[in-house]
């Protein structure tokens, strides 16, 4: 169902406020070729009426040479401010950069974050947008779910399909995503609800089973027959199944690069407004899937960089994994079970 003009401008203003916007704010919005033209048009407005100053920023896209899909976590870290030094200046001076195009896992976006500047990645079309609008209570569960896997030392997850993986955590922090970003040097996704971390550098090991049903991203499908990834410390050495695993495969040779294999962000879903089944309903290229990212449940592992936080493994190959179904522990405890979040596991407001 469409949007109105006058909906969205209320759920822009409504996040807009949670990333606590005011009056003389200097809010600098990256657009490209890609960007929806309802939300440039609401976020304007929005920013305009909460009394804003206001920069739109338009760059021409780039990678389209190399990249074998149109969305725009198909291809990473080099982004249309790669190199532009007036851009990059004029965010700078911004207080909150509204990021419509993608710069996710650049260096230009850390260099942003390290001077202060918040950032709000929003790509989804408007009605994910009005249908996932961020709240506090989102922030609550997402920061309760963080404090504990802040105190965890391994993570184990396993599955009725055949999952049996363990990570060792604590090299890396937990980063949280639940909408909206308020603090300086904050980056965050509208719409999101979930919480992750990266296992420490080669300590991940076990077998992951993406089970019928699961989704592959950015192929935004759903696997038909399993796909087997044996994991050792933290790459994956060997990918076997039928023709879902032929298609993973060859997508992540075309990238002829080794850290592309490398276990990246692990974490779960907590977003009850989220639904598993939403991908289903959309055209490849009118959505980026946070539901599927973000769904209640769901055991969300990545391949590939972990430049977000910190890290040096800049790969462009980007490949997200929720399951469902799956049992997650932090220190034996588990978080979720059998694809239900444990509420009580870390205090999760109901």
């Amino acid at each position: 169902m469409a949007v109105s003009d006058y909906e969205l401008c209320e759920a822009w203003k409504t996040t807009l406020r949670l990333c606590r916007v005011k009056t003389g704010d200097n809010v600098s919005i990256l657009t490209d070729r890609s960007t929806n033209q309802q939300n440039l048009s609401a976020a304007t407005i929005a920013l305009r009426s909460l009394g804003a100053v206001v920069t739109r920023i338009d760059l021409q896209p780039v990678n389209s040479e190399r990249s074998l899909s149109r969305d725009q976590f198909a291809y990473i870290g080099s982004t249309p401010l790669t190199g532009n030094r007036t851009a990059l200046a004029a965010c700078k001076a911004s207080d909150l950069v509204l990021d419509l195009m993608v710069l996710l896992y650049s260096p230009e976006q850390q260099e942003l974050l390290n001077s202060g500047v918040r950032i709000l990645l929003a790509v989804e079309p408007p009605e994910v947008l009005v249908r996932l609008l961020p709240t506090l209570e989102d922030k609550a569960r997402v920061c309760a779910a963080a404090t504990v896997l802040k105190s965890a030392s391994t993570m184990r997850v396993t599955s009725s399909a055949g999952t049996d993986i363990a990570f060792d955590l604590g090299q890396y922090p937990p980063v949280l995503e639940y909408g909206f970003s308020e603090e300086k040097g904050r980056w965050d996704h509208w719409p999101s609800g979930f919480v992750f971390t990266w296992p420490n550098e080669g300590a991940s090991n076990g077998r992951i089973v993406i089970d019928r049903g699961d989704i592959l991203l950015p192929q935004k499908s759903y696997v038909v027959d399993p796909v087997v990834l044996d994991v050792e410390n933290g790459y994956v050495t060997n990918i076997s199944g039928k023709l879902d695993a032929e298609l993973l495969r060859d997508y992540m040779a075309t990238f002829k690069d080794p850290e592309s294999y490398a276990l990246s962000h692990i974490g779960w879903g907590l977003q009850r407004r989220a639904s598993w089944t939403t991908l289903s309903l959309y055209d490849k290229e009118q959505t980026v899937a946070m539901d599927a990212r973000s769904f209640a449940g769901n055991f969300l592992f990545s391949l590939g960089p972990n430049t977000e936080v910190g890290g040096t493994r800049n790969t462009a190959c980007h490949i997200d994994v929720p399951l469902r179904g799956c049992t997650v522990m932090l220190d034996g405890k588990s978080v979720v079970h059998n694809g239900v979040v444990v509420e009580d596991a870390a205090g999760l407001p109901a």
